[in-house]
Parts: structure tokens; sequence; C-alpha cells
């Protein structure tokens, strides 16, 4: 509607001015990524893009002890999704230094060295940008790739309603989630939540059980639970002998496992985090480059 005293011309001119204001406004858009620039990406947001790694810091699979079964059934299911058939979201939980995080990585990594070319992309996404997956989604959606988002340590606490959007792209919206994108992530928790917020739930809300059973159907969007638990003294050491062999760490075995035993009770638990951090110690002091 032209106010009396301007012209249409004026008008629209103003509309204009309005529009280039809000252009500015906004968040500038980032232009498309090409995922055949590398196999790997950071998703960051503000503004949102997809940022290249060229080499992912990774350990060879066969470094990885303890964790043959949960080891085998990653494998599959990434091969069949690799192949373009159907494979289920994954949640790695368990014992902290386990390897959760490491076998992802290392999976990835033998997929790309066997064919670089039709490897997936993996995709690392940090907890606290999980409210932007649906962009990320949109952004990656049309790709021809095949795409394991992956999102380490992931957890919530509180306020924190960052699980819906990622209750959505596992699996609701009418939508659902892209034939050719995957998720798997690992957690400290089999819930994804700490058991005190959980009994706060039960305890405040007016339908407890509904409240509950909310937050906790998050993890049952995840097709594949693979339970990583503490290891046994001898998956403890056949770690550190691995490491040893691999390395060419030639010290006397007695004495390294006398020492890799200490090692542990001062940390006070055994895992694959520890014999790693005991043999950079041991690789130190033999003058050994990894």
């Amino acid at each position: 509607m032209i106010r009396p005293g301007m012209t249409k011309k004026n008008d629209d001119n103003s509309l204009l001015r309005i529009a280039d204001a809000l252009d500015r406004l906004a968040p500038p858009h980032s232009p498309p990524v090409d995922l055949g620039v590398a196999n790997a990406f950071i998703w960051n947001i503000s503004p949102d893009r997809l940022t290249p790694v060229r080499t992912v810091n990774h350990v060879d699979l066969d470094l990885l002890r303890g964790i043959d079964h949960v080891r085998d059934i990653l494998d599959r299911n990434t091969r069949q999704f690799t192949r373009g058939f159907p494979a289920n979201n994954a949640l790695l939980w368990g014992a902290r230094g386990m390897g959760k995080s490491s076998l992802v990585k290392a999976l990835h990594a033998g997929l790309c060295a066997e064919n670089a070319k039709k490897a997936p992309v993996l995709i690392e996404i940090h907890r606290e940008d999980i409210p932007s997956l649906p962009r990320l989604l949109d952004y990656i959606s049309s790709s021809e790739r095949r795409i394991i988002l992956f999102c380490d340590d992931l957890s919530f606490d509180g306020l924190d309603d960052g699980y819906k959007s990622l209750k959505a792209v596992l699996e609701g919206g009418i939508e659902g989630r892209p034939e050719n994108v995957i998720f798997y992530a690992t957690s400290n928790r089999r819930h994804l939540m700490p058991r005190d917020m959980i009994e706060n739930e039960r305890s405040t809300a007016i339908n407890p059980a509904e409240s509950v059973e909310e937050k906790v159907s998050l993890s049952d969007r995840f097709g594949l639970w693979l339970g990583f638990h503490g290891c046994s003294q001898d998956d403890y050491l056949s770690m550190i002998y691995g490491y040893m062999d691999h390395y060419n760490i030639t010290a006397n075995r007695d004495d390294v496992r006398g020492e890799a035993l200490e090692w542990s009770r001062t940390r006070g638990a055994r895992s694959g985090r520890v014999a790693w951090q005991y043999i950079q110690d041991l690789a130190g002091r033999h003058n050994i480059r990894m």
C-alpha cells in the first residue's frame, strides 16, 4: 500500500533497502563443500562449514585388543553400509579408555586403505553442536558418497534438550535419515544421561514414566548397542606387548610386565588408554620414535 506523499517507486525502494538490511543480518551462506577433497571432515558452525581433515589420528586396528567381539560387529555393520546395504546407527558405550572412538577411526582408516574412493566419508560433529544436525544433514544429503556422522563422548545433562534434535535425526520426522548417512556415537553412559538425572525426572515429573521414557528412548534409536568394559590383566598386557612388537621396542618383557602393572595401579584402572600412556613412556626411555 502506498502511503500519502509517496510514489510506488519510493515504496519499492524502501522495501529493497529493508530486504538488503535483513540479508546483512543473516549469517553468511557457506559454499557447498566438495566431499571428494578428503575422506574426513569436522563440522563447524558460525558459520556452518565442513573443514577437511587430511590425516585422521588413528591407531591400527590390529593394536586394539580385548574388544574383538564388538570390533567384528561394528566392522560388519560399517562394511554393509559402505556397500550400500542396510545398516544400523551404533552407540559405543562403556568404560573410559577402552577404544570406543579409536575403533571407529581405525575401521574408517582400514576402509580408506583398501579403497579410498569407495570408502565412506567420516564427519565428526561436536556434542555441543548436536542441535545443528538438521542443518548438517541438509548440507550433505545430496552427496553421492556414503557418510558416517561421528560424535565422540556424547551425553546430555540437566536442561540440555539437544537430544530432541538427535532423536529426530536418528529415526523421527517425515523425511527420515538420508539413505547415504549413518550415525555412530561413543559415550560412557548407556542411556546418554547420568543416572541421577533419570531419577530426578522420576521424582519431579507429573507423569514420571513418560518423562523418563522420552529421554531413555533416545538410546533405543540406535540399532546397535556395543558395550566396552574394563579389561583383564591378560588383555592389558597383551596390549602392551602388541605395542612393543609394532614399534620394535626391545625391552625385557619381565621388567615391562612389572612396570606396566604398577603403571595401571597408580591410575586405578587397566585400559587401552593406560596401556598407550605406558608405551609412550617406555618408548621415550628407549629412544624410540612413534
